[in-house]
């Protein structure tokens, strides 16, 4: 029997939702110059919009991964360092490959992109960490007068109390995109299946195909 808790997303479904946003973006105006994927739930959103915003004879839009998790999802000892109260990162932007061949972040579009908002702990840190190192690399390079204007895409979100903010320069200029605005419930996504027929099925079942 189908536990009521749980939200099953098919990879129709999630197809549909990228192309939906991608029109939005299309329609302002704000093609981003390089996509950002949180990876694990943002990498494959991530290539999905990506082919949705590409224009005819233009190069694809790069995508470059970082990677968070969140500290106590991990059952880390005390021994191991931290960055940040509640995230820790695995993966990184290599910020000299970037000014070596992307000419950096300064005064791009940026777009950032993960499956959920739940508690928008992660997203905070990812914009606050990545506009922090984009604004030492303005002084550094004397650019100041660049902007680097960031947007967020997520598949979801949840429709719950959040523990975190961003920045009003994403919330209140329509550059915080959420596909769908859901219940707290788990959602269950395609790549974690190990059943994928199944998941299928549940997830047209739901509706949500």
């Amino acid at each position: 029997m189908l536990e009521p808790e749980k939200m099953y997303m098919s990879y129709n479904n999630i197809h549909k939702l990228c192309q939906t946003v991608a029109q939005q973006i299309l329609a302002k105006g704000e093609r981003p110059d390089v996509i950002i994927a949180i990876t694990g739930g943002g990498m494959i959103p991530a290539r999905i919009i990506r082919s949705f915003l590409k224009f005819k004879g233009e190069k694809n839009i790069p995508i470059q991964a970082i990677g968070l998790s969140l500290y106590e999802d991990l059952g880390l000892d005390d021994k191991v360092e931290t960055i940040g109260k509640e995230v820790i990162r695995t993966q990184w932007l290599d910020f000299g490959a970037l000014d070596k061949h992307f000419d950096s972040l300064i005064g791009k579009k940026v777009l950032i992109v993960d499956e959920v908002d739940d508690t928008r702990t992660t997203l905070h840190y990812a914009v606050t960490e990545l506009k922090k190192e984009v604004d030492e690399q303005r002084i550094k390079l004397n650019r100041l007068n660049e902007e680097t204007i960031f947007s967020i895409f997520v598949l979801h979100n949840k429709d719950k109390p959040k523990k975190a903010e961003l920045p009003a320069s994403i919330m209140g200029t329509g550059r915080y995109l959420a596909a769908e605005t859901v219940p707290d419930k788990w959602l269950c996504y395609p790549w974690e299946a190990t059943d994928i027929d199944e998941h299928t099925r549940l997830s047209i079942e739901q509706g949500n195909n």
